[in-house]
């Protein structure tokens, strides 16, 4: 197991049953009713199939209402979904009772002010995080105390202003709920799992449930849009190392959504948001659209081949595209927020942007936090409380933000539409082909790694800031 889980920071709490048996319905329209009990529901199943190939790594869809005000004890999610008109799946000889789960993917966040220091060290942990030269990985842990000491005390402020704590956890179990009974609805009963990469419930412990509950065939399910090695590449890399090592696992059928930005039903639900909160506006067509996706450091386009940014601009396309078939023709641009540390970040930037159009005379303005799916840290407190009053400062009257998805109805229905179309495709997982392994074959660019990142370590293990935050909070 990697280091960043086997030294994770575990506090002492009861972990959650995250079984989420459902009652199984025989699929009428699909399945032969000899195939179905009052447990499981039995599907023919082509692992095989290559005509469902395009749809798992290309898209879901999920939409959902949010509260953005007093969260904490509110419902962040409702659904109603309607019968799934049929999809074909394709029968073999062999007939197999299967039992089917659902793993949804997520970052995690901090309950309580308690949690957001070891909570911020699960994260730095991450050598997909922080990405240093193999021949200082031995650092990670130190720096990952460190840097998280550090950065504990602001954390803790922006939790405190939005309650004392991540509504992440809340959003994403009823996320979960939700498309369970879509799956339901759907007459393809499954149970759906939550996966925290950095909190609870730790992926470990769903893992394990899985494996208590004898699943047969599990769809991975991503809750980020965009594929990146920081989120998508990180989960999956973990789960590669749980399955490999595990007689039940490793022959378990998997399929891993890797990205859904482009699926219509997500490109539709976004499109639906940010058309009803351009009606707050006293000129909705002279509001810009300003989309702020979550950054990643350049290196990981650049030099480790994250397409992040190439499918973050193409969402983007294709958000304007569904809203200019509408007659929506608002003017619109992208930066990115949430950047860490002194590396160079995906520009260009939120806060300089908002800046520059309040100097150029942009008086309206719609955020949309494009690459999160649920309320929390980065869109409550972030946008909603830092880029706003950054915004009206600069100068721009009539300041609005389109909701995260969480919960709408029409997103939770093409996220089941998703599940239920990789289901045929999966297989084995492999760990071959993961797009975060890291390449170092240039010589050159290895040894500027390693001197610049013995640099780095010199700078942030002995500088007095780091040996003092060091002395205070850990010793």
């Amino acid at each position: 197991m990697e280091a960043a889980t086997s030294h994770r920071i575990l506090p002492q709490m009861n972990l959650p049953n995250l079984n989420h048996n459902s009652t199984s319905l025989c699929a009428q329209a699909r399945l032969p009713s000899t195939f179905c009990n009052t447990t499981k529901v039995s599907l023919a199943l082509n692992s095989n199939s290559n005509d469902k190939k395009i749809n798992i790594f290309g898209g879901l869809s999920l939409s959902c209402q949010s509260q953005r005000k007093a969260f904490i004890g509110k419902t962040f999610c409702s659904v109603s979904t309607g019968m799934y008109p049929g999809i074909s799946i394709e029968s073999e000889s062999h007939i197999t009772e299967e039992k089917i789960g659902v793993l949804l993917l997520n970052l995690g966040g901090p309950e309580t002010l308690n949690d957001v220091q070891p909570f911020l060290f699960n994260l730095f942990a991450d050598p997909d995080i922080i990405r240093l030269p193999r021949l200082f990985r031995f650092l990670q842990q130190p720096l990952a105390q460190l840097i998280s000491v550090l950065r504990a005390p602001k954390s803790k402020e922006g939790y405190a202003a939005i309650g004392g704590g991540s509504p992440l956890r809340k959003i994403t179990n009823e996320q979960a709920n939700a498309l369970r009974l879509a799956l339901k609805t759907k007459e393809v009963p499954a149970n759906v799992y939550v996966a925290m990469r950095y909190w609870y419930p730790f992926t470990e412990e769903a893992v394990r449930q899985i494996k208590r509950d004898r699943i047969t065939r599990l769809v991975v399910l991503p809750l980020y849009p965009q594929y990146s090695i920081s989120t998508t590449g990180s989960s999956v890399r973990i789960l590669q190392d749980m399955f490999r090592d595990d007689s039940y696992l490793s022959r378990l059928p998997v399929a891993i959504i890797q990205s859904w930005y482009q699926r219509e039903g997500y490109i539709k639900s976004m499109a639906d948001l940010i058309e009803k909160e351009l009606q707050i506006f006293p000129n909705p067509e002279e509001a810009m659209i300003f989309f702020s996706a979550h950054g990643v450091p350049v290196s990981y386009v650049e030099d480790a081949g994250d397409p992040y940014k190439d499918q973050m601009e193409e969402c983007i396309f294709l958000i304007m595209k569904e809203l200019k078939s509408r007659g929506t023709n608002n003017d619109h641009t992208l930066a990115y927020q949430s950047r860490v540390g002194p590396v160079q970040w995906l520009k260009p930037y939120t806060d300089e942007v908002l800046v520059e159009l309040g100097q150029k005379g942009v008086k309206s303005l719609l955020a949309v936090p494009v690459s999160f799916v649920s309320e929390h840290i980065e869109t409550l407190e972030e946008i909603d409380m830092e880029y706003k009053h950054l915004a009206l400062e600069s100068g721009i009257a009539n300041w609005g933000r389109v909701p995260a998805l969480n919960c709408s109805s029409s997103f939770i229905t093409d996220l089941a539409d998703a599940v239920i179309e990789a289901l045929p495709s999966a297989m084995a997982m492999s760990t071959s082909n993961t797009i975060s392994e890291e390449v170092e074959n240039d010589i050159v660019g290895y040894v500027a790694k390693l001197f610049f990142g013995s640099i780095l370590a010199f700078v942030l293990l002995l500088s007095p800031k780091m040996l003092l935050a060091f002395k205070n909070n850990v010793l």
